[in-house]
């Protein structure tokens, strides 16, 4: 009997996925209006089934996707730099012997600054991590609650939303502060540059008795064992300052994709663009340029505007994040289309609203992440269409 019934749930299950495609050559049904009608000849998918949510007058389709995984700060370095000291020495009286203490004495004062900065380092990468950890922490708690769904606009999510934010920023003041003390570091490596090229040079120097060269020579050696360590710390604390800079600029856009989430009470997925990049393993600058002609081709998306507050936002999410991970350099074409029927005024009353239309599905795919670089917007008139709508198509 068991065999039977998971004989039937494959059998269902392969039926289902058989109606939905996410090919350019799928024609995506509305969003509102008509029941949706799959294409015969669609080719199946790998996708996961879709559900179809059917209210009193309309049939919506609406691709169920797991909340992506929270993107965890980038790991911090390890390193622990702390300077081996100075040997003493005795003062010998000479001249050179006078340049040695001189010396010694300045590289005293410059390992000191260095294990300031070391200790500086590694109090700001302690914020660094305390402070993610409270952003990561407060925008899963948002995402738990939009997975399940919510009211648009929830309150408390709002505030949430900005207790976010002013973690991220205390995230970005550390990364501020990493910065200037990467320039501190700078101007170390240079004195230590400054320091091996004076010992370099004392050599050279006459008057100077044998004690003198072997404590110059232990010098040399701690100098240019100083000036290693300083190397390592700035190229630490550099790596460091890009990948964090790196992480607070993709979550700043993870967050502006989550204030529109909220304010339709669904949860989306990444940053459209953070989508296109992971998928190309680069980023890649492409421009949609001037509308192509829409004679013979299949919108992605169809969006009818058939009454007040269409919920579209979701499904067009879902189609444009499924094309940028197979066509991460992908462009559209966004039109607006207005029926003709009715005459001139009428023409002119449904176009204008229908670019408002589209204006505002723009609009949401800048707030989703896609640039507006790779949108190409255009209007047209339909004696086919009854009522307004916006066509998206790939390129």
């Amino acid at each position: 009997m068991k065999y039977f019934e998971l004989q039937m749930l494959t059998v269902c299950s392969a039926l289902i996925l058989s109606g939905c495609s996410f090919y350019e050559e799928s024609l995506w049904p509305s969003l509102t209006g008509e029941s949706p009608i799959a294409d015969a000849n669609s080719a199946a998918s790998s996708e996961k089934p879709v559900e179809v949510l059917t209210g009193k007058n309309t049939a919506e389709i609406k691709i169920e996707r797991p909340a992506e995984e929270t993107n965890s700060q980038p790991p911090l370095g390890s390193g622990n730099f702390v300077p081996s000291g100075v040997t003493p020495g005795t003062p010998t009286g000479t001249f050179v012997g006078k340049k040695v203490v001189e010396l010694r004495s300045e590289l005293n004062r410059l390992q000191g600054n260095i294990s300031q900065q070391n200790g500086e380092l590694q109090k700001l990468r302690g914020q660094l991590v305390a402070n993610s950890r409270q952003y990561h922490g407060t925008i899963a708690a948002v995402n738990a609650r939009l997975q399940v769904g919510t009211t648009p606009g929830n309150p408390i999510l709002v505030q949430q939303f900005k207790s976010a934010q002013g973690d991220l920023s205390r995230v970005a003041e550390d990364i501020a502060e990493m910065n200037t003390l990467a320039n501190s570091i700078g101007s170390s490596s240079t004195m230590s540059a400054f320091l091996s090229e004076s010992a370099k040079s004392a050599f050279a120097i006459s008057g100077a008795v044998d004690e003198d060269h072997q404590q110059l020579a232990i010098l040399e050696d701690e100098v240019n064992r100083t000036d290693v360590l300083i190397d390592r710390l700035l190229t630490e604390v550099s790596d460091d300052v890009r990948r964090q800079t790196n992480y607070v600029t993709t979550e700043q856009a993870n967050l502006n994709l989550m204030s529109a989430g909220i304010k339709s009470g669904e949860i989306y997925g990444g940053n459209l663009m953070n989508v296109a990049m992971a998928s190309a393993g680069q980023g890649t600058r492409v421009s949609a340029g001037t509308p192509r002609s829409t004679t013979n081709r299949r919108p992605l998306v169809v969006i009818r505007f058939d009454r007040k507050d269409v919920p579209y936002q979701q499904a067009l999410y879902n189609a444009v994040s499924r094309v940028l991970e197979k066509r991460p350099d992908a462009v559209f074409d966004l039109v607006a289309v207005a029926p003709s029927a009715g005459g001139p005024a009428r023409v002119a009353l449904n176009s204008n609203k229908a670019r408002r239309q589209a204006e505002a599905v723009l609009r949401t795919l800048i707030e989703m992440g896609l640039p507006p670089a790779r949108v190409a917007v255009a209007a047209k008139a339909s004696a086919t269409t009854r009522t307004n709508e916006v066509h998206l198509y790939i390129r």
